[in-house]
Order: structure tokens, then sequence, then C-alpha cells
């Protein structure tokens, strides 16, 4: 049985994929902070909305989810075919695979600190470069 915490974040996840961006702020604190920078949720949205944009079969797959009672970490996998360039790489709609770590902080039953970091190695060996 999956905790709350648990349970939580993947109907945070099921928001994003289904693209429910009025539903975002259930998830989401007003001020919540990125990697280290307090962006707030509406600069959170737009950044998750412009990644839907560049990369339309963007979908967040769990491979690996755990929890205590204010933590949650998760790995993500993806496989994806970016727009043009994924942090500043030359995709140009080429097919890539590659994996996040991430690690959210909640509060109140709200996100309020994300951390993340993809697997870029996995990505540059991937891509053609001219």
């Amino acid at each position: 049985m999956d905790s709350p915490l648990i349970v939580l974040y993947r109907a945070y996840l099921e928001c994003l994929n289904s693209q429910a961006w009025e539903e975002l702020s259930r998830y989401i604190d007003t001020h919540i902070a990125y990697n280290g920078e307090v962006i707030g949720l509406d600069a959170y949205r737009q950044a998750r909305k412009d990644e839907f944009r560049s990369i339309p079969d963007l979908y967040f797959n769990v491979k690996l989810l755990v929890a205590n009672e204010k933590v949650v970490a998760c790995r993500l996998d993806f496989t994806i075919s970016p727009m043009g360039d994924f942090l500043g790489l030359p995709v140009n709609g080429q097919s890539i695979s590659f994996s996040e770590n991430v690690f959210y902080e909640y509060e109140a039953g709200k996100i309020v600190r994300v951390w993340s970091l993809l697997d870029r190695a996995a990505i540059e060996r991937q891509v053609s470069r001219p």
C-alpha cells in the first residue's frame, strides 16, 4: 500500500501528464523553489507548459519512487523527441532516452522545493553532433 505522500505525488504526475494546468496549484506551493531558486507557481507552471510545447511526446514515467513523511525521491525515465535544441544540444526531433533524479519536499500537502538532476551524459551519447 502506497503512503499518502506517494499517492499525492502520483496525482501530481498525472496532472502534468494530462496537462491539467489549472489543477497544478493543488500540488505546488505558491512560493515553490526549483534547484535552490524561488521561482513561484506561475513560473513553474509556465516552465512545464513550455516543456510540453517543445516536447510533444513528453510523459513522466516513474522508474523508482520512495518517500518519507516530507520528501519524495523519484527516478523518472523519459523517451522523448524534443523539437530543436534540448539542454543546448541539437536534438531536432530525434528520439532520446534518459533519466532524471528528482527530490520533492512537501509542506502542508504541497511541493515547496524541487531538486532535479538530468542525465545529460546519456543524452549527449545519443545526439549526433555536426
